[in-house]
């Protein structure tokens, strides 16, 4: 499932996150990927250590944890902390796959079920750097306004486009879901937003109760615990 959450952040927190983020240490992206990654990746990232990063990381994470639409699309049960990169001057990240398994940082593990870009500049201050996400039905060119963000399965083929004029920055991050597979998290997430457009025009009824009965039915056969 890919899907467009607008407005995760307001457009003030937008210009205190950016302003943050303009003097901040950036280094080579490449420092947090394998051999292979490095091959293809030409960024600027914002050391996960940094305070900066555990900052607003904790910000955008404490938002999503009570942001309806996506606890319903993601059902996350660890988020790993969100990290920071920019493309400017060519930067550019060619076509690969997600890790599966990543590093917590406190010594545990998190399985990279769901992959999330939240776009941190509006699509006029940069051009190219389009996030790029493959599937059955081909490529999907994603460039979102500033706030906004993006989620997909993390086992998609995607790359991001080189950046031509002016700096993309965003922040990205990687969910373990509550429920493994893509396909039963799509379907709970289409019938949890149907009973929700239900129970606004019908409140509590029979119907809406029964529905929502079958939903934590399949959520509770489908989750890991």
């Amino acid at each position: 499932m890919l899907l467009h959450i607008p407005g995760v952040l307001s457009a003030e927190e937008v210009a205190r996150f950016r302003q943050a983020l303009a003097e901040a240490p950036w280094a080579d992206g490449r420092a947090t990927v394998g051999p292979q990654g490095a091959l293809v990746k030409h960024n600027e990232q914002l050391p996960a250590d940094h305070p900066l990063a555990r900052e607003l990381g904790q910000r955008i994470v404490q938002r999503l944890s009570s942001h309806p639409q996506f606890v319903s699309a993601a059902l996350p049960h660890r988020i790993l902390p969100p990290l920071f990169n920019r493309y400017q001057g060519g930067g550019n990240y060619g076509l690969h796959v997600d890790g599966s398994v990543m590093a917590m940082g406190d010594g545990q593990r998190l399985r990279s079920d769901v992959s999330t870009t939240l776009f941190l500049c509006d699509p006029e201050d940069y051009e190219g750097g389009e996030l790029v996400v493959m599937d059955t039905y081909g490529a999907h060119e994603v460039k979102l306004p500033a706030g906004d963000l993006i989620l997909y399965p993390s086992t998609s083929l995607h790359k991001v486009e080189p950046v031509t004029r002016g700096a993309r920055t965003c922040a990205f991050f990687w969910t373990q879901s509550l429920v493994r597979d893509d396909g039963q998290r799509a379907a709970l997430y289409e019938l949890d937003q149907t009973i929700q457009r239900l129970r606004a025009r019908l409140g509590d009824s029979d119907e809406v109760l029964q529905l929502t009965g079958h939903y934590h039915n399949l959520l509770r056969r489908w989750a890991e615990l």
